[in-house]
């Protein structure tokens, strides 16, 4: 890593998944998974190209367009793409890298990848970003498709892009295929994927509450800080209140809204949200409207965690470093017993090592930590399925993408539970490390089908 160009994203999940391998013994037992690890750590392919359009202007414009295809011993290149000014190298090889083990844990056929673009749909015109569109998958077309890499969106990119990059596709390459996921139910998409990454987040942590509670206790009840106000934030905050719990923030990159009734955020008040954030407005919004005035505490400049009081369950769901060590300690002063990832790397490596301390120390009293790569699988995995659907030329009902969805999200908490058992070997009364466990189980699927294709030896 150290004759590498700074990548600061990408160091940071690459030292937090060596750092968890490490302190297991699975080097011990698989001493040879080393030179895994060596070779995993550099993407098969990374593609980078320039993106010409024209401005409502007429003005010639040039964005940077990347595709990371970091692993495909499981399947075809899958993850998302991102529109955004911070969008470099760095931050979608540190996605990629993620994505690898987060799809491993899903159990799906599928490899892990990355791309996007420097491109800020902010403040543009709905034709400019169209001819965006246009534009960048005039390139990527070149690259990707059914069997090849399948990308989803991301950051910028609703299923509103994801129809213009797939018509563009179309028109490129005259292959009507499943070479996009996230498509609208009209031309292959699946039911359930908007809602994927935000239910299977909450179905993963009730698995931790039940596990925590001896089977005794469900969501129910539960007080839950939610970051971010985007899908995942909505859709796990919809279904969080579905199972009882009452949810008491949501955020945005300008500031925080805090419930200050003890009833939380209603279903309608996500609802609201949810329709503010496609018209591309801030939670300034509902905190000064008329409609919700006096219901909502407004934290301009601030994130959820120090402004919630007592907390049980907190869900990051923004973005990367979302969670700082000092405002890990923030939620467990708060009495917040389980913190669980709906962004990608949403806890900084000070915060997991506030938790993982606190684990240890306080054993079964201690905040529980679920990491991203298996706590928001939930996407990737109705991502995966909407593949299997393409492929099958048919499309399942909303309660079979559900219940497929629950299955593999309990297969994903089950199994880094268990491998964790296996190479960490809690105390009595500790609980397990998920993040070790998820890291282990994720790598270990990866590493041994790469070895038995003859990529490493």
């Amino acid at each position: 890593m150290s004759n590498l160009p700074s990548e600061p994203e990408f160091e940071q999940a690459y030292k937090e998944l060596v750092s968890t391998l490490e302190n297991s013994s699975l080097f011990k037992k698989n001493p040879e998974y080393k030179t895994a690890l060596k070779i995993a750590a550099i993407p098969e392919r990374v593609i980078q190209f320039r993106v010409i359009w024209e401005d409502d202007k007429g003005q010639v414009q040039v964005n940077r367009g990347y595709r990371v295809q970091f692993n495909s011993a499981l399947g075809p290149y899958k993850g998302g793409l991102r529109f955004h000014p911070t969008v470099n190298l760095s931050i979608l090889k540190f996605l990629g890298f993620e994505q690898i083990f987060k799809n491993a844990l899903t159990g799906l056929n599928i490899g892990g990848g990355k791309g996007g673009a420097d491109f800020d749909p902010k403040g543009k015109s709905d034709n400019e970003i169209r001819k965006f569109c246009v534009a960048f998958m005039r390139e990527l077309s070149k690259h990707i498709g059914a069997n090849t890499d399948v990308p989803a969106g991301d950051i910028g990119v609703s299923p509103r892009e994801i129809g213009w990059l797939f018509g563009a596709y179309k028109a490129e390459t005259t292959l009507w295929e499943g070479c996009l996921t996230g498509k609208g139910l009209a031309f292959g998409g699946s039911l359930i994927r908007p809602e994927a990454t935000g239910y299977g987040l909450v179905y993963y942590v009730n698995h931790m509450i039940q596990y925590a509670s001896g089977g005794k206790e469900t969501f129910k009840g539960k007080r839950v800080a939610i970051s971010g106000s985007g899908n995942v934030a909505q859709y796990a905050a919809l279904k969080a209140i579905e199972l009882g719990a009452t949810i008491v923030s949501l955020s945005d990159s300008k500031g925080t809204i805090v419930a200050e009734s003890e009833k939380g955020i209603s279903p309608d008040e996500v609802a609201y949200i949810a329709d503010l954030k496609v018209k591309r407005k801030q939670l300034t919004e509902i905190a000064n409207s008329d409609s919700y005035k006096g219901k909502f505490k407004y934290i301009e400049g601030a994130r959820p965690w120090t402004n919630v009081g007592k907390i049980d369950v907190a869900l990051p769901c923004a973005t990367q470093n979302e969670v700082s060590g000092e405002e890990g300690q923030a939620l467990i002063d708060a009495g917040a017993k389980f913190v669980a990832e709906g962004s990608n790397m949403g806890c900084s490596q000070e915060a997991i090592g506030v938790f993982e301390k606190h684990r240890k120390e306080k054993k079964g009293e201690a905040i529980w930590y679920g990491p991203g790569k298996a706590a928001n699988a939930g996407g990737v995995a109705v991502s995966g399925l909407e593949m299997a659907q393409n492929s099958q030329r048919i499309a399942w009902t909303s309660e079979e993408v559900d219940n497929k969805l629950k299955s593999i999200m309990e297969s994903c908490f089950k199994n880094g539970l268990e491998t964790a058992k296996e190479y960490v070997e809690p105390a009595e009364g500790e609980f397990p490390s998920l993040v070790a466990g998820s890291n282990i189980a994720g790598f270990s699927k990866v590493a041994a089908a790469m070895h038995a294709q003859g990529d490493w030896w």
